[in-house]
């Protein structure tokens, strides 16, 4: 299995490089195209703001204020791609509506990075993190320092549909990884599993994983991260949102405290 294109969502900020840097990284082992995506403030989604109160010369003061923005956030998006030294890289520049564009693009991408602020709710592509994740069901990475997809990954197991489609999708890098550990916690689930079920799915694939079974019977994030702590992770492969993401919202729960973390970094699919 190979991947053949890794998107990045661009937004004009200081946080683009790392990301590019992620990005790079990821696709530099399959020599897959980097795209980085510009995705600009949407002068569509404010519009309906700017109504009665906002007429005539403010509101055109404001829309050229908001366009300028946008030109300028494009030009320092293009010079950090431009600054990437990895080759095989792409620029795209997303027009209104935004959201549309980023959904395309997401779509014919198979892996999108993002940074820990974006999946964190903050800065100017919180948003699209959650539209692509959610949304689009896409797989992401959330890129964090240390990040290594050549290195040690853990893969988080319960059985259930999302963490078998995130398990599925991250075997391209898990083929190329140096150790690959699976994490299950019996105990700790609301369904009955059987963890040796994927050790054998990924050696039938050519993936030799080991298998750590956590003992303890307590709250799920916390017990995948001390056993992430202790295989050495640099990257830990979950499923996202297993409960209806009102509920989720609501109440926390695994993945947001996933998000929460500070390592390692996360390969997330809905």
């Amino acid at each position: 299995m190979s991947w053949a294109r890794i998107m990045a969502p661009l937004s004009g900020a200081d946080s683009d490089r790392a990301v590019l840097a992620a990005a790079a990284m990821l696709a530099e082992p399959f020599g897959a195209e980097l795209a980085g995506v510009y995705a600009p403030p949407d002068v569509a989604d404010v519009m309906p703001w700017m109504g009665e109160g906002l007429m005539g010369g403010v509101q055109t003061t404001a829309l050229e204020s908001l366009r300028e923005a946008a030109a300028n956030g494009e030009t320092r998006a293009q010079a950090a791609l431009d600054a990437c030294p990895y080759a095989k890289r792409r620029f795209f520049s997303l027009q209104s509506p935004v959201w549309a564009g980023l959904s395309a693009e997401a779509r014919l991408s198979d892996v999108v990075v993002f940074s820990n602020d974006s999946a964190r709710g903050r800065g100017p592509l919180a948003e699209s993190f959650q539209q692509v994740m959610a949304d689009e069901q896409r797989p992401v990475l959330i890129a964090r320092e240390g990040l290594r997809p050549g290195g040690v990954i853990a893969v988080a197991w319960d059985g259930g549909k999302e963490a078998s489609r995130a398990a599925r999708l991250a075997l391209p890098m898990l083929e190329k990884a140096e150790r690959v550990v699976i994490l299950a916690a019996p105990k700790s689930a609301s369904r009955s599993f059987e963890p040796s079920r994927l050790q054998a799915y990924y050696a039938a694939r050519g993936v030799n994983a080991e298998l750590d079974v956590l003992s303890d019977g307590g709250e799920v994030a916390p017990a995948l991260q001390d056993g992430a702590a202790r295989a050495g992770a640099h990257l830990l492969v979950a499923g996202a949102f297993g409960h209806p993401r009102l509920k989720e919202f609501i109440f926390g729960g695994t993945t947001r405290s996933l998000l929460n973390i500070e390592q390692p970094s996360l390969f997330l699919s809905h």
